[in-house]
């Protein structure tokens, strides 16, 4: 565990490796938090709102308590994991993942909650980030709960029961089109028992994604991305056709088919596919490889 410190209503983590907040909050795992100048961001995860503070050194949580920096942000941020281990297994051998790693260094694999990043990612099929993280925000602001917090009009993600409540025309609002559809139902789904939560929380990864294929609007990269980003499974490769590019290019040397990278790459970094699922991503996004 790291050592932190409390200090005026403060959380204080010193010397923090293997954390940058912009790696890690801007490689497309997530989508309600914002940097909001000087080193800080302001987020909202599993109910309670956060202001983040890095320093490049030490990283300090703002008006939070002990309990919930260890109930909620301890986990949320992965904190228990020894990233130099992941680099280092990932990197061994393999100069193109050293230098992803390298580039990417600050990226986390945040544990979101399930069902928030479910309706992310249903709302991100044919999105670019800036049009997720408005519908989204939206999203929150016209259903979710007000939070308390240092800042005006800050909202918690609305629950599946509260959504699975509202109709389609209710949906109108937040300008999702198409995922209106997808979000209502998917809802719906979720509380009525429809989808089994023990399959996709503790079956093989053959069962969690054929039960998570079965939600409206999920096929398997948003099914990829969803047992992902919420901590659920870490030996899981989403591929798009952005990922299909940056892997034809670094390694097959030919644009293989969703089945054939996916294999490849549970075949190649085993356990850790997720980790080097990110660390790639973000590299080739910025580095634009594969464009």
């Amino acid at each position: 565990m790291h050592e932190w410190i409390l200090k005026k209503n403060n959380i204080i983590i010193k010397d923090l490796e293997h954390f940058d907040p912009i790696h890690t909050f801007e490689c497309g795992q997530c989508f309600r938090w914002e940097d909001i100048g000087s080193g800080r961001w302001f987020g909202v995860a599993r109910g309670r709102a956060l202001e983040l503070e890095w320093t490049g050194k030490d990283l300090i949580f703002h008006d939070t308590t002990e309990e919930d920096f260890l109930n909620i942000w301890y986990p949320y941020f992965d904190l228990a994991r020894d990233y130099g281990e992941v680099k280092e297994r990932l990197s061994r051998n393999d100069p193109i993942m050293e230098e992803a790693i390298r580039f990417g260094y600050g990226i986390r694999l945040l544990r979101q909650d399930f069902e928030e990043t479910l309706i992310s990612f249903l709302i991100s099929q044919n999105n670019g980030i800036p049009r997720i993280k408005k519908i989204v925000g939206c999203l929150a602001k016209t259903y979710g709960e007000p939070i308390k917090c240092s800042r005006p009009d800050v909202y918690t993600f609305p629950s599946c029961e509260k959504l699975a409540g509202l109709t389609l025309d209710d949906l109108q609002c937040i300008r999702a089109g198409y995922r209106d559809k997808y979000i209502h139902r998917a809802s719906r789904q979720i509380c009525s028992g429809e989808i089994s939560m023990d399959a996709i929380m503790n079956g093989s990864i053959e069962e969690a994604r054929t039960e998570m294929e079965k939600i409206f609007g999920v096929g398997r990269k948003v099914a990829d991305c969803v047992l992902l980003f919420s901590g659920i499974r870490y030996d899981i490769f989403p591929v798009d056709r952005w990922v299909k590019r940056v892997m034809a290019e670094l390694y097959l040397g030919y644009e293989a088919s969703n089945e054939e990278v996916s294999r490849f790459a549970r075949e190649k970094f085993g356990e850790l596919a997720g980790f080097a699922q990110q660390y790639l991503f973000y590299y080739a996004r910025e580095k634009k490889i594969g464009m």
